[in-house]
């Protein structure tokens, strides 16, 4: 959004009959969004994905301790926080971070009566996923690790005539959009995808999630595999496990936290890529481009991203690839060749039409644009416009160039000396420690085969329960005696709406 329909935004919130405002823990910050709060009628404040707010929680994101702050300007005003992913820990944290007056918990049942969690050993993992597949009907999502392995197990479900699409934060907002709704209408059956198809996904007929590479916490794998049967019907929750697995999650930790020499070398390379001085720096704002940094300076990409998130932790920057780089939009041909485009149709008219109306300079230059703003205007959806959009663009009428995330670096502090940086236990010692503690806790919970893994995920989360859930893998093996990992497919795929 620009500046300008932003305002218009918070005034219409401020004048107008609105009910709900939504907005990102980074918008907080703004002396806009503080100057104009003021002035609204607010009865609560409502914080979704709270475990966000705790370092002890699994996604700790920094912008979300702002919402702390809110509360002194709104003094008063009560504040409902929700998580479906927080241990006892966390959820004491929370409350603490948002200066409860006094301990207040409302707590569900972490059991999912019916969601079946199993746990495949296999050293075939894509045979595994295409047995799965061909055997269990509906709707599904695959999780992996990076976006790389998005693309090629998606082109593997297309060679065997599998419909689907892959999902990664690297794609821009109208592709996310197109797919999305793609899988929501079933015209896509699977989603391949990286922990960035989470928030905000409710489709309620999801049959199955499947993870071929073990996430690295509890946490991150129940809030996963809890986006199938939200339905109430039969669904499942399958983990591909190999014996490499392991290592590959214990090689994650050095991944996440590598070592402090590592991470002031980076800092220090930072400024030689931006040529900062000593002692300058402090509120610079500089776009990066995490590839390009690393061929320079010959790093690789992953312990970087974590060196620098260590380095926000520890508040000498910020580090953020969510920033976006609005649309742009420039017209190819003479306004007085317009007149050529009304056989193009009615819908595409209006939009440029709307497009004329709302935007100045659109002939001489590339004019910032926005689609959602476009999309009220004309009546249509978000997807027809940036259809339309793309149609003009390859018809030479328009250069569009869709909106996409840069990545950038805001500077909190003025630059120090290497020798001077310091990374204190509460950031990393602690943090690191518990991330490890994580993974322990994932990997317990694939390898074993005597516990029900229902009762192991409500024991985690600090739930008691006395029954074990008779539907998971290790259930089901006790039931009938069998070796672990060698159910076979009736028992896999018990379902009254299977065809088995």
């Amino acid at each position: 959004m620009s500046r300008q329909e932003i305002i218009v935004t918070l005034e219409n919130c401020i004048f107008g009959n609105f009910k709900f405002l939504y907005i990102s823990p980074e918008r907080l910050d703004t002396e806009i969004f503080r100057t104009k709060l003021q002035k609204m009628k607010i009865s609560m404040i409502t914080v979704d994905e709270s475990h966000c707010i705790s370092q002890w929680g699994y996604d700790f994101r920094p912008a979300y301790l702002k919402i702390a702050e809110i509360r002194e300007l709104l003094p008063g005003v009560p504040i409902l926080a929700l998580t479906a992913t927080a241990t006892p820990e966390v959820v004491k944290d929370i409350q603490a971070r948002l200066h409860f007056r006094e301990e207040n918990v409302f707590r569900m049942s972490f059991e999912r009566k019916n969601l079946a969690y199993i746990v495949r050993k296999t050293e075939n993992k894509t045979g595994e996923l295409l047995h799965i597949l061909r055997r269990m009907p509906g709707s599904a999502i695959i999780y992996v690790r990076n976006r790389r392995r998005t693309k090629e197990i998606t082109e593997l479900l297309h060679n065997e005539d599998i419909t689907a699409d892959f999902y990664h934060a690297g794609l821009d907002d109208a592709t996310k959009d197109i797919r999305q709704q793609r899988w929501q209408t079933g015209e896509s059956r699977v989603m391949v995808a990286t922990n960035a198809f989470g928030m905000g996904i409710d489709k309620p007929d999801v049959r199955i999630v499947i993870h071929m590479d073990l996430p690295d916490s509890i946490e991150a794998y129940f809030q996963e595999a809890g986006r199938a049967g939200r339905d109430g019907q039969k669904a499942y929750a399958v983990v591909l496990y190999a014996k490499s697995d392991k290592a590959t999650l214990h090689k994650r930790i050095p991944d996440t936290f590598p070592e402090k020499e590592y991470i002031k070398e980076v800092y220090e390379h930072l400024q030689y890529y931006y040529q900062m001085a000593m002692g300058d720096g402090q509120g610079c704002v500089r776009e990066f481009n995490i590839e390009d940094f690393c061929r320079k300076f010959k790093y690789f990409p992953v312990p970087v991203d974590s060196a620098l998130k260590i380095l926000t932790q520890a508040g000498y920057l910020e580090y953020t690839d969510e920033q976006d780089n609005a649309s742009r939009l420039l017209f190819t041909i003479r306004r007085d060749e317009l007149y050529k485009l009304r056989e193009l149709g009615e819908d595409m008219d209006k939009l440029i039409q709307t497009i004329l109306r709302s935007y100045t300079g659109v002939f001489t230059d590339h004019a910032f644009i926005n689609e959602d703003s476009l999309a009220i205007r004309t009546g249509l959806t978000r997807r027809q416009v940036y259809e339309q959009l793309i149609h003009l663009a390859k018809l030479r009428i328009v250069s569009y160039i869709p909106r996409k995330k840069t990545p950038y670096i805001i500077y909190t502090r003025e630059r120090v000396e290497m020798r001077h940086l310091q990374i204190s236990p509460a950031v990393y010692e602690e943090r690191k420690e518990r991330y490890e503690k994580r993974i322990s806790a994932m990997l317990d919970y694939v390898s074993s085969d005597t516990v029900c893994r229902s009762r192991m995920l409500l024991h985690y989360f600090g739930e008691k329960n006395e029954h074990n859930c008779g539907q998971c893998d290790t259930c089901i093996n006790l039931k009938n005696k069998k070796p672990s990992g060698h159910l076979s497919e009736k028992e896999l795929l018990k379902d009254s709406s299977s065809p088995i």
